[in-house]
């Protein structure tokens, strides 16, 4: 049996009111919410998180082959991304990691290729979207991510088998933007729907056909494409049931492209019962169908945080801060020197600590040191030391200060010195908090965020946030 093992689908901590955008420009905006990626977070960060939350979710010993990372908006280019991913889940080095290119279907195409594989793979897909102020992109799209551990019954019990899937692609432009430029286009959306409907029913029925079902039997329909007018279209001909189509959490979260289709699957199997037939259609230049049926195995399985639960632990962010973060609104720089970019070779050195965050133990005392070191604290024993990940540790706010003079691209700058349950101290950054309401004794966990861009270098490292 081959399918999906685990799953995890990540929603940042920001909240856009939809409202907010017409009272100050008098147009634009609309009803609900859409996720915001703070401005420490992008596509790499969000990948990293819901790959998290995907493999803690997994059996023990359940571990990837190899890791396809897709977005639509990468952090580099030339670069591999997914490289900072695998670093940061701390994967062997003989475990791949590979981009699947920046086009919104390139991550189906990676869940596709990887149903299709014999491997274990981990599928990690991620977006940033947006718009031109008042525009409908920025209103109802949103940022997020989703991850898929694709595998064989061997690797771990599967929670959703893979009944199999179907395709169709015909070239037309419908929605487009060029490398460089952070405006997606979209025709006429008529034009949009006249097109796709043929092709969705095409690969329904051909992936109903070969997986031997009948509408009637699809427990549930995720329908997603950024063609929002299309995919409501095609989700009331499918001929299933009108309760069986799911929440696509557009009114709360909003598109988030080419994460949405894994963000939605995942969101969907949190609460699926055993032998639900779940069919997933995702539109973009072309249709893709894939079936699948859980397993007992989903009755035991119990993930870390449900995107349910992301939803609703949340909080707003003003549209002018907003607008600063996405670049769309120059603001008044900190007054105080730019930080220097990062040095290549010390990175390549502490990658361990700076992609991984793993301290040092000495086998003696069992001191914990963090950055790790050579030499213990308590005995000075030399190079007798033993990893210690702590990126899954919690802690405790011992200390904490907010600086609104250091330089930081959305001050103020909140630090805190945190006690790590089961022993070391270290002060680290914090992210996603309201500085105001913060108090010692907080419990803290740590996120992988972006600390600041360089000569166009990306300075990744972990942070802390707020235990919700």
């Amino acid at each position: 049996m081959r399918g999906i093992i685990s799953a995890g689908g990540y929603v940042p901590y920001r909240r856009l009111q939809r409202a907010e955008i017409a009272k100050t420009f008098g147009s634009g905006g609309g009803k609900g919410t859409r996720s915001v990626a703070s401005y420490d977070e992008d596509t790499t960060t969000m990948g990293v998180e819901a790959a998290r939350l995907a493999l803690s979710g997994a059996p023990a010993g359940a571990t990837p082959d190899t890791l396809w990372f897709s977005t639509a908006t990468p952090a580099y280019a030339d670069k591999n991304n997914a490289s900072t991913v695998h670093a940061a889940l701390r994967l062997d080095s003989d475990a791949g990691a590979f981009d699947f290119g920046g086009a919104l279907r390139s991550s189906v195409g990676a869940l596709r290729a990887a149903l299709d594989s014999s491997n274990t793979v981990l599928v990690v897909t991620a977006d940033q979207r947006g718009g031109l102020p008042t525009s409908a992109d920025e209103a109802a799209t949103g940022d997020g991510a989703g991850a898929l551990l694709v595998g064989n019954d061997t690797a771990g019990p599967v929670i959703a088998e893979y009944l199999g899937g179907a395709s169709t692609t015909e070239e037309f432009i419908e929605r487009w933007r060029t490398p460089g430029s952070t405006r997606s286009r979209a025709w006429e959306e008529r034009f949009g729907e006249v097109k796709y409907a043929p092709l969705v029913e095409q690969a329904w029925n051909a992936a109903l056909k070969a997986a031997e079902l009948s509408p009637e039997q699809i427990a549930r329909v995720i329908v997603t494409g950024m063609h929002s007018r299309a995919a409501r279209a095609v989700g009331t001909r499918l001929g299933t049931a009108k309760e069986a189509l799911v929440d696509d959490r557009s009114a709360t979260v909003g598109n988030t492209g080419s994460a949405h289709a894994a963000l939605l699957l995942a969101d969907a199997l949190e609460s699926a019962a055993p032998g639900q037939v779940i069919a997933l259609v995702v539109l973009a230049d072309g249709a893709d169908v894939l079936l699948f049926r859980t397993t007992d195995a989903i009755s035991a399985y119990k993930p870390a945080r449900t995107v349910a639960s992301q939803i609703a632990n949340a909080a707003d962010i003003s549209y002018g801060k907003f607008l600063g973060w996405r670049g769309e609104a120059k603001l008044e720089p900190p007054r105080r020197p730019e930080p220097d970019r990062i040095s290549a070779s010390v990175s390549g050195r502490t990658e361990d600590w700076k992609y991984g965050f793993v301290g040092s133990r000495d086998r003696n005392s069992g001191e914990l040191h963090m950055p790790p070191a050579r030499i213990s604290r308590v005995g000075d024993t030399v190079d007798d030391m033993q990893p210690a990940p702590m990126a899954d540790v919690q802690g405790t706010i011992a200390l904490l200060t907010i600086d609104r003079i250091a330089y930081s691209p959305s001050p103020p700058t909140v630090f805190a010195v945190v006690d790590w349950d089961g022993g070391g101290r270290l002060p680290v950054e914090l992210t996603d908090v309201d500085a105001d309401s913060l108090k010692m004794g907080d419990r803290v966990e740590m996120t992988f965020r972006k600390l600041f861009t360089s000569d166009e270098i990306h300075n990744y490292f972990w942070k802390a946030r707020p235990v919700r």
